[in-house]
């Protein structure tokens, strides 16, 4: 490996084997040395979960140099990077691309900005790239060009202080240009649907609708994706309320 080359760790949440991640390691290459750590199996929404009473373990991953799989979440993926993988620091955490879309609420959620946050953490530029599909056959081509400029330039310039980025992309088509806005205010409803077993035992299954609070907004992510940009959403992982801490003071003081 050539040290005056950037270093940069790959990571995901749909595991070692997703398409998303084979892409985002074939643009990487062009930008410095490359070391994937990523889940044995998918891991989507776990979030910043990491794994507190299971041991984990990791693995060459069959068939690419470099690259390695962990028997965790994506978080504990970049944690076992950093102890047991990288001779030094990382100078870009990428994760993704993920299957699927990360935009307004959906990034508290997502593994995929777990890993994300979990680099910002640890002071390294980190950027998460999403598709907005599941689908297995997903086109990831008409993105190459937005996540070639976006890494170059975050190498380059690097990032504010504790801030990462969360980038998305809308499906089945190139991108019209790259918009820099907020995460849209909404909510999930319908969250679960009822199934029965053959033995009659009742079960749930993860589906939902999300409704945007604010779809006529053109400082948020979800108008432009629908509109075919590309957006960036700068993301903190302190979730402090600055802007709060006087009136909750107040209002814990007052007097009833």
């Amino acid at each position: 490996m050539q040290n005056n080359r950037p270093l940069i760790l790959i990571s995901n949440d749909d595991g070692i084997k997703a398409r998303g991640i084979e892409h985002l390691v074939r643009i990487a290459v062009n930008h410095g040395d490359v070391i994937v750590v990523a889940p044995d199996d998918a891991q989507s929404g776990k979030s910043s979960a990491i794994s507190v009473n299971t041991p984990l373990t990791q693995h060459p991953s069959i068939g690419g140099a470099r690259m390695f799989s962990v028997s965790g979440t994506p978080v504990d993926c970049i944690k076992v990077a950093m102890h047991a993988v990288v001779d030094r620091k990382p100078d870009l955490i990428l994760s993704g691309i993920n299957h699927g879309s990360n935009a307004a609420v959906n990034n508290i959620y997502s593994g995929t900005m777990g890993a994300t946050m979990e680099g910002c953490l640890l002071g390294i530029p980190s950027i998460g790239y999403s598709l907005l599909s599941h689908s297995p056959s997903a086109d990831f081509d008409p993105l190459t060009p937005f996540i070639e400029e976006i890494t170059a330039k975050v190498i380059s310039n690097g990032l504010p202080e504790g801030i990462c980025l969360n980038v998305n992309f809308p499906a089945r088509c190139t991108p019209l240009g790259l918009k820099t806005v907020r995460a849209a205010r909404g909510y999930w409803t319908e969250e679960y649907a009822d199934y029965t077993t053959p033995h009659g035992t009742p079960f749930y299954w993860l589906t939902g609708k999300f409704h945007n609070l604010e779809p006529d907004n053109d400082e948020t992510d979800e108008f432009w994706l629908a509109r075919q940009y590309a957006t960036v959403v700068p993301i903190r992982p302190d979730q402090t309320a600055l802007d709060a801490i006087d009136a909750v003071s107040n209002t814990l003081l007052s007097d009833k």
